[in-house]
């Protein structure tokens, strides 16, 4: 009973807020649109032809001047009540919804479930929203809070206010946000990087900004010169290997003689099979190989810029500088500092979670390249949504090089070549094989593709 008289008091407040604020701002509205008031003189003037010839013009401008600024300063004036009647609504609003949510019981009901999760993930039935995290951390608030311009409303952004974003799926691991967002201002940022890739991981992207400094290797070592860095391995000085089970890249490149299995497993070791990668030299008898100066010549001189999606070390990248053409490498650092080794070697990493939008803007890059990656690990729903992704940043005329993508064998003709030929990009290479790296018995297939998206539709 209680919480319903609650929500009725605050539900009569907002609408007597709202009322009065829209009331006083139609009224300051009214005003400024009609402007200036006509004066007893001018009035007379048109009623009587005969006083016109002593009309005094000075003194209609004088009182035009006077009008003016009033117009301007009633213009402020119905701003600042547009800004306050936001801040009155988005006020009523919050107190609202929490009133709603402590009048919530223990086990929410379908329609607040999207929105509210366990705060401890091991037992409770304690509830917490992205909203109430906020009256928690402080600095969490600081960053999600709506920000007023400093030179009110911006024709611009359409908006008296700045929203700062972060993921919706943050609301899925509040717990951890609230860790990650638990610092001293201006003081150094913890040593979390693994509780970062697995906020991302989960969905929790963008993150929030920080204002702490990034912690950094103590003895930290300059990269070598350019082309040096290109092919030298990097000094372990360099890298902060905190988060990782390996403390140096002699550790790293020694995984493969220890039977263990992980994707990318040899792309730290710079003088072996990396130094093969897409060159005429790693054709092996197979159809599946492609070498950048073969894709390359197929466009000409027009393929500049691009994208690796999911590129390990960026030896794709590399193997493009060496041609002139720029490559932003995207990665993860999965048990390993690959966004540190890319910088390293001189290339662009770009810190990004393979489910997230790609941040560029539409039909603009010349070729977007994925080895591996883009597989059938990923829900098929998924890797629609990051084909037309891609379709959505190149350029009419780019190119798409997919590169040893896998799937079983029934997968492929049932699910994945409806899906690549539902872009209905140009075939300029096409080749299935089988793959064997992990037996013949569990019939996987590689599919290469180099496809060319047309130039109209």
């Amino acid at each position: 009973m209680a919480s319903t008289d609650s929500k009725l008091y605050i539900l009569a407040l907002f609408l007597f807020l709202a009322s009065n604020l829209i009331s006083i701002y139609v009224g300051f509205s009214w005003k400024s649109s009609t402007g200036f008031h006509l004066t007893t003189s001018f009035e007379s003037s048109s009623t009587s032809p005969s006083v016109s010839s002593h009309f005094d013009f000075s003194n209609l401008l004088s009182e035009l001047n006077i009008t003016e600024t009033e117009l301007q300063v009633t213009q402020s004036e119905v701003l600042q009540l547009r800004q306050d009647l936001e801040t009155a609504l988005e006020l009523t609003h919050n107190l609202f919804e929490n009133s709603t949510l402590r009048s919530t019981p223990d086990t929410p009901s379908e329609s607040h479930e999207n929105h509210m999760i366990p705060k401890d993930r091991d037992s409770t039935n304690t509830i917490i929203s992205l909203r109430e995290a906020q009256t928690i951390s402080e600095e969490l608030h600081e960053y999600i809070g709506k920000k007023k311009l400093p030179l009110q409303w911006s024709s611009r952004l359409a908006s008296s206010t700045m929203v700062s974003p972060i993921g919706h799926s943050c609301e899925l691991v509040i717990e951890d946000l609230l860790k990650y967002m638990d610092y001293e201002v201006g003081g150094p940022c913890p040593d979390d990087q693994g509780l970062a890739q697995s906020l991302m991981v989960h969905g929790c992207e963008p993150l929030p900004r920080r204002r702490c400094f990034a912690k950094a290797p103590e003895s930290y070592k300059e990269p070598y010169p350019r082309p040096e860095s290109m092919w030298t391995m990097p000094k372990d000085e360099s890298i902060l290997w905190t988060p990782y089970t390996c403390k140096s890249f002699e550790c790293l490149n020694d995984r493969k003689n220890k039977g263990v299995f992980e994707d990318c497993i040899d792309c730290f070791e710079l003088d072996g099979r990396e130094w093969l990668r897409w060159t005429e030299r790693s054709h092996q008898d197979t159809d599946l190989d492609y070498s950048v100066e073969e894709v390359l010549e197929m466009k000409n001189g027009t393929i500049r810029i691009g994208l690796d999606i999911g590129g390990g070390t960026a030896t794709f990248a590399v193997r493009m500088m060496e041609h002139n053409v720029t490559i932003i490498t995207s990665s993860l650092n999965l048990n390993g500092p690959f966004n540190n080794f890319i910088a390293l070697r001189g290339v662009v990493p770009l810190y990004l979670n393979i489910a997230q939008r790609l941040p560029f803007f539409d039909n603009t890059l010349d070729i977007i390249h994925s080895m591996h990656v883009l597989s059938n690990w990923i829900p098929t729903t998924t890797l629609e949504f990051i084909l037309f992704d891609i379709d959505r940043v190149l350029r009419p005329g780019g190119i798409f090089w997919l590169d040893h993508f896998f799937c079983l064998e029934p997968q492929l003709e049932q699910s994945y070549l409806p899906l690549f030929n539902k872009l209905g990009y140009k075939k300029l290479k096409w080749a299935i094989g089988p793959k064997l790296d992990r037996g013949a018995d569990l019939h996987e297939m590689y599919l290469s593709a180099v496809l060319e998206k047309p130039l109209s539709r």
